[in-house]
């Protein structure tokens, strides 16, 4: 049995932690650095940090906050948002990030996830998926841009390229379930763990420990992703673990 982890997510505007709902209406919850270290303490197997208007605004890398939060954690760091070279990866590496989150650049030119996986290994390039379902066409189809713009490509299509080309995971976000708190898109993320191989993250949707429970029991994802409900408190990560483990789930103490 695989060991499933628990991963919450910073998204970072204007280099403060903030969430919304369907990727709009964000409201700041506090500095990267404190929260990093609360979850390093707190259970977290990883930790992703996302970059949410680097790809919209142009700004530059926030490799000095990335060093800052990487400085506080001994558990992995994933850094996504706005990622166009494989000068880009390198330079988040070096900040202390062990891993990259790819998606507007991958989409645009996908050799790129092959040039960066050549590059730095399969390990540390995650390819990051977000996607809607299109009801005129009965599919989900891949959006880029922080989830602003539509792409004529199915999702699970995508997935499957991304995995031909080389990336070791898929961080894969439902824009329709993203900080709605009312579970996640299992019918999508079954189909998803079924087609491909690589390790699937799960985001967008989960509103309470019964969601990270209903999304392993009912699909062959590697990792359930969330912010909001980390951050407020709603669920504690070490009481999840246990619920989970009490409900034959293996977890890492």
């Amino acid at each position: 049995m695989t060991v499933k982890k628990i991963i919450p997510c910073l998204d970072i505007k204007d280099g403060q932690v903030v969430k919304g709902v369907n990727f709009v209406n964000l409201e700041k919850i506090g500095q990267p650095e404190t929260l990093a270290k609360f979850y390093d303490q707190n259970g977290a197997d990883e930790l992703v940090f996302l970059d949410i208007s680097k790809t919209e605004d142009g700004h530059e890398l926030l490799l000095d906050l990335i060093k800052s939060t990487a400085e506080e954690i001994k558990i992995p760091l994933t850094v996504g948002g706005g990622i166009q070279t494989l000068e880009d990866i390198e330079k988040i590496l070096k900040a202390g990030a062990d891993k990259v989150s790819i998606n507007s650049a991958a989409v645009s030119n996908p050799e790129f996830i092959q040039k960066a996986v050549e590059q730095f290994t399969s390990e540390k390039i995650v390819i990051a998926v977000d996607m809607k379902f299109d009801e005129n066409n009965k599919d989900y189809y891949v959006y880029t841009h922080g989830g602003n713009k539509k792409v004529d490509i199915k999702a699970l299509d995508w997935l499957v390229k991304c995995e031909r080309l080389g990336c070791g995971s898929l961080l894969i976000t439902s824009l329709d379930h993203d900080g709605v708190k009312e579970g996640f898109d299992l019918p999508f993320l079954k189909e998803a763990a079924d087609t491909v191989s690589i390790p699937i993250i799960a985001s967008g949707g989960a509103g309470k420990t019964e969601d990270f429970l209903e999304l392993f029991t009912k699909t062959k994802v590697a990792a359930g992703l969330a912010a909001s409900i980390f951050h407020r408190k709603e669920v504690d990560i070490k009481d999840l673990k246990n619920t989970l483990s009490k409900n034959g789930i293996e977890v890492s103490k």
